[in-house]
């Protein structure tokens, strides 16, 4: 194999394999290599689906083979380096491969270490988790019985940041059916402020937590879990001196540690593990102070290295780590490097931090928030086709949209290069 590329791109998820195969639509001559070491592709946006055993898990997963463009070389691989400076990324079995361009898109990983107890929770299976083993998640709401149902998420960033919501909504409404929920206590608790960022996304949240009568815990960071005794610690980060919902007998049977944490016993806990980029990003000189890829809010193009560009999740960006921002940053990315091919400025700076959250709400709900660096609402005006006049609220055919249309614009269109 050649070791020099027009083109290398670090990756064969969805950022990987979208900017490959836009950029050689857009010229099939150039050299373009995707190191990636996995055999299976996965359209992760579905595991909330499962979790909730309304998708089938088999359904998620196609081979690696099958996704990876036709004039790719797929080099089956780990990055484990980067050499900036000799425009070069270190690999575990094929050494150095050296590029013109580079587009670094490796995704994120799972940091269980960061909770005290976690690893031990998940390997016992006594937390469940759709971002590891949706079918787990599954196999424990059917066998819940009644209690503490918690779901909850960490401090770190996380890709696709409203999922541990989804579970916990669809959670809710799989206890209410099933005639459990006078015996059940749902909690949600989050380390952030509000249950969301965009205001009218988050009126209509705030009725689905009524619906479900289900306790939104805010300032509630998760630090600890023991597994044998199925307690979660939260450390309380809000200024209120009186911490909320621990007063004496409180339907959680929460209660103030000696250490002053937040003591919830549980018989379903849900979790959102930390996450982080992986290790031969985050122990590289091309991360910001917080450990991600390090680049332009606007052109996704390095901060140092101007033959760098980012894409997806690994990146430094004040949004949502989202599928559908991937879908918007790629065209911009792959406008810039080509301008830099003919020795033009990469100028072209339009990414807005577009990310969208598809909030599945119950069965046969769902919510579609999409939006920018502000907050702002930016709704697709693609949706009014579908008879959807305001994405903010609960709808039928947006449920549709997220259990039939997407997938099948992943596979057939996202993915192949094709504009969506």
């Amino acid at each position: 194999m050649d070791n020099v590329f027009d083109v290398l791109i670090i990756g064969g998820g969805t950022g990987g394999i979208m900017t490959s195969s836009q950029i050689l639509k857009k010229d099939p001559s150039l050299k373009v290599g995707v190191i990636e070491p996995g055999d299976t592709h996965y359209y992760q946006p579905a595991w909330t689906l499962v979790g909730a055993g309304t998708y089938d898990m088999d359904k998620t997963a196609k081979p690696m083979k099958e996704v990876m463009p036709k004039k790719v070389t797929w080099i089956k691989d780990k990055a484990t380096g980067f050499k900036p400076d000799e425009n070069k990324v270190s690999t575990e079995k094929n050494g150095d491969l050296e590029y013109n361009y580079l587009i670094v898109s490796p995704g994120l990983v799972m940091a269980l270490e960061k909770i005290e107890g976690l690893p031990e929770a998940m390997e016992k299976g006594v937390v469940c988790s759709n971002y590891t083993d949706p079918e787990h998640v599954w196999e424990t709401l059917k066998n819940f019985k009644g209690g503490n149902a918690i779901f909850t998420q960490p401090t770190t960033p996380i890709k696709c940041g409203g999922a541990p919501q989804k579970i916990a909504y669809l959670s809710a409404d799989y206890i209410r059916n099933k005639n459990n929920d006078k015996e059940s206590n749902i909690l949600f608790a989050t380390p952030g402020t509000v249950i969301f960022g965009v205001t009218e996304v988050a009126e209509t949240l705030h009725k689905v937590l009524d619906r479900y009568d289900m306790d939104l815990k805010t300032y509630h960071a998760p630090v600890k879990i023991d597994p044998e005794n199925k307690k979660v610690y939260y450390n309380y980060i809000g200024e209120e001196k009186n911490i909320p919902g621990i007063e004496e007998g409180n339907k959680y049977g929460a209660k103030l540690t000696e250490d002053n944490l937040v003591e919830i016993p549980f018989e379903m806990l849900h979790l959102a593990p930390p996450q982080k980029a992986p290790d031969f990003v985050e122990n590289s000189d091309l991360v910001n102070a917080e450990g991600w890829l390090d680049v332009d809010h606007h052109s996704l193009q390095h901060n140092k290295y101007p033959n760098i560009f980012g894409v997806g999740d690994v990146c430094g960006l004040p949004t949502a780590k989202t599928g559908a921002a991937i879908r918007k940053q790629a065209p911009i990315v792959i406008d810039n490097i080509f301008k830099l091919m003919k020795q033009d400025e990469a100028d072209n700076r339009s990414y807005n931090g577009y990310s969208s959250c598809p909030l599945v709400t119950g069965y046969g709900k769902m919510v579609l928030a999409e939006f920018d660096y502000d907050n702002n609402f930016t709704p697709d005006p693609k949706l009014k086709g579908m008879l959807v006049f305001d994405s903010s609220k609960e709808h039928y055919r947006l449920w549709l949209l997220k259990k039939y249309v997407l997938p099948y614009l992943y596979w057939n269109k996202m993915l192949k290069g094709k504009k969506v």
